[in-house]
């Protein structure tokens, strides 16, 4: 279903209604006989137990690699589209497997990757260095064993630890072709001497170099596995489930702001994300108001750009006077900020709002994100661009 749709009406069994519940995907309501109403809750996914699937997918229909590229990007103002070639099939679990399948084969076609790891261990010889402070404070006055540090050179390192980890998971979700299942196994197979990731515990930090190049597009799909997807393997009685949800509202003021920063970057200032704004008077703290627009951008130290990303506000139409301009008119009035910009999904023109007996603009900006990454980005460069002109603008009439 789309994620904007009224819902349906289907037979569910009590177990997967309250899988379909738990995973935060959508609203499964009992209506009596075997009956269920499902309605989205503002996210978009895949669940699948045995008995079903259920995709809610983006307003905008977006393709996989769109929605790898947004949430990559995020966390990465570095991520290029071409990180993640998603296969685009019609069904989300097989597009993630095959793509996850096909990058890290690609990954670990020429071995698997080594690096150097340092080790903190008790030994009776001296290895690398000795460290003082634990020596003395663990074992006072004993000459061995000695606490020592050194580097290892090895396999078991943060990037094959979060690959074998995503293949993992991918290999555990219910209905995956068994041909795709088989690839996803046999290269999770070649890293088997790798240190298995705890369930739930934060992925290890890696950095991207030359060394671990080949590695880069896998890694990358791997961490957007590991954050959105979840995989339960059958156990007995127990049959297995998956999901794999993410904030649509989220993904994009995440994207938004990370790539308005870098976008930024060009220009005098600073970018502040979900920056804070006092809206009243108060003596206590527990009277005062903060209103917190996405982003502002400061120019020695004083506002003077005002952005919030506002994923709900798209429609047909382009943005909705609603709640999110009054949201704006206070943080310009806050901030003593002429002019704010909120960036909606979707296509058309720049509108400009003149808010009636003030001296306050609010522009509309939408972002097609059915274009391909590169003009995404290239319109949210058009943005800062626009957006500074209107500071320089600003200054020349000295407001």
């Amino acid at each position: 279903m789309d994620e904007l749709s009224a819902g349906v009406v289907e037979r569910l069994d009590p177990g997967s209604a309250a899988y379909v519940n738990g995973s935060g995907l959508a609203r499964a309501s009992p209506m009596g006989m075997g009956l269920y109403r499902i309605e989205p809750v503002g996210k978009v996914g895949s669940v699948r137990t045995p008995t079903v699937q259920l995709e809610v997918r983006p307003k905008e229909r977006l393709g996989l690699g769109r929605l790898l590229f947004l949430l990559g990007y995020a966390g990465d103002q570095g991520f290029r589209e071409d990180f993640v070639a998603a296969v685009e099939e019609p069904e989300l679990w097989s597009a993630l497997a095959e793509s996850l399948a096909q990058l890290a084969d690609r990954a670990l076609s020429r071995g698997v990757l080594q690096g150097y790891l340092t080790v903190d261990e008790a030994l009776r010889t001296v290895k690398g260095r000795i460290r003082i402070s634990d020596q003395i404070s663990r074992r006072p006055g004993m000459l061995v064993p000695l606490e020592v540090s050194y580097d290892e050179f090895t396999g078991d390192i943060a990037e094959n630890r979060i690959l074998r980890a995503a293949l993992e998971r991918m290999s555990q979700v219910p209905g995956v072709r068994p041909e795709v299942l088989s690839r996803l196994r046999q290269l999770k197979g070649k890293l088997a001497a790798v240190t298995r990731l705890q369930p739930g515990a934060p992925l290890p930090v890696w950095r991207a170099s030359r060394m671990n190049t080949r590695y880069h597009a896998a890694l990358r799909l791997a961490e957007v596995i590991l954050r959105n997807a979840s995989a339960e393997a059958g156990d007995g009685q127990q049959q297995s489930s998956s999901s794999f949800v993410v904030d649509m509202s989220q993904v994009f003021e995440d994207f938004v702001g990370a790539a308005l920063r870098e976008a930024m970057g060009s220009y005098p200032g600073e970018m502040r994300l979900r920056y804070n704004a006092l809206f009243n008077e108060a003596v206590r703290d527990s009277d005062r108001i903060v209103v917190q627009p996405g982003a502002v951008h400061l120019l020695g130290g004083r506002p003077v750009m005002v952005y919030d990303a506002k994923y709900q506000a798209a429609a047909d139409v382009g943005a909705s006077p609603s709640a999110d301009h009054y949201r704006m008119l206070a943080c310009c009035t806050s901030l003593r900020v002429p002019t704010a910009w909120l960036i909606y999904p979707g296509a058309g023109e720049v509108k400009l709002r003149r808010i009636l007996h003030t001296d306050i603009d609010i522009v509309e900006f939408p972002l097609d994100l059915s274009r391909p990454p590169s003009e995404i980005l290239a319109a949210v460069a058009d943005l800062a661009q626009q957006s500074w002109g209107e500071v320089v603008r600003q200054a020349a009439m000295g407001r």
